[in-house]
Order: structure tokens, then sequence, then C-alpha cells
């Protein structure tokens, strides 16, 4: 059985059109892809809003491109995560030490089950990046989790 996976919005970061030219594709970036399975349902909302706070302040990320936040809706063990666009490694590094990032994975670490993969593209497409991450959200869905 497939999982029903619902992206948010593509929310632009300031780096979009970096080195890009007027076409978002193109250029390489690194993609990070998390998975956070809560061990109580009630933790769902309390995650759900603190990424959506994230969201929030993506205009002064530097060096993302862009991010989508997923969910996958379960009776009693949903899912959520983000699928995040960066310039390169150093960018994405630099969230992940940003207080704010810090202070909500430190809340939450002993909560659920985290998961997360990072990869390569020479070219980001949009498209074909959602659609890979996608697959690995499903993949993810499809396994057990403790």
């Amino acid at each position: 059985m497939s999982a029903t996976v619902w992206f948010a919005p593509w929310k632009p970061g300031p780096a979009e059109h970096t080195g890009l030219g007027d076409d978002p594709g193109g250029a390489a970036a690194v993609v990070s892809v998390t998975d956070f399975a809560p061990h109580r349902p009630w933790t769902a909302i309390g995650v759900n809003i603190a990424g959506v706070a994230l969201r929030r302040t993506w205009d002064d990320v530097e060096g993302a491109i862009g991010l989508w936040l997923w969910s996958a809706p379960g009776l009693l063990r949903s899912r959520s995560g983000s699928v995040s666009v960066w310039r390169d490694e150093e960018a994405l590094r630099g969230f992940v030490a940003r207080h704010d990032h810090v202070r909500i994975m430190r809340t939450y670490r002993d909560r659920g089950d985290l998961r997360s993969t990072t990869w390569h593209t020479d070219r980001f497409d949009k498209d074909a990046t959602q659609a890979a991450a996608r697959d690995v959200i499903a993949g993810w869905c499809a396994q057990p989790v403790s």
C-alpha cells in the first residue's frame, strides 16, 4: 500500500535564481530530504507548527534555493518532513546549525524517529527533484519505524 504524500507549495529561497539566469533549473544543487515519525500522534502538531515557522523565515536563509514541506497523514503514525534544495553543502550545514533549527531538533529528538538523506544534482530540476523525493518518502513510509 502506498502512502499519500502531500506537499506544501514550493517556497523559493534567496538563492533560487543565483547563477541561474532566468531559468531556476540547470545549476548544481544539494537536495536534503527529512522524515519525522512521532512516537505519539499529538507530537505531530508541534512538529508541523515548528516546520511552518521555519518556512516563514526561508527568505532569510542564505544559500537556500527552495523548500517543500510534506506530510503523510496516518491515524497512528503520521509523518512529515521537508525537501530542501541548497546552493551547496556549506549552506545546508549553516541552516542545520541555526539556533532556531537546533532548538526544534533538541525539543523533538526523543519524541520520534528521524530519517534523512542528501544528494547532489548537477542540474536542478524542480519537477524531477520532487518526484525523486516522493519516491524516497514513499519508501520510508512503507518501512516500519520503531
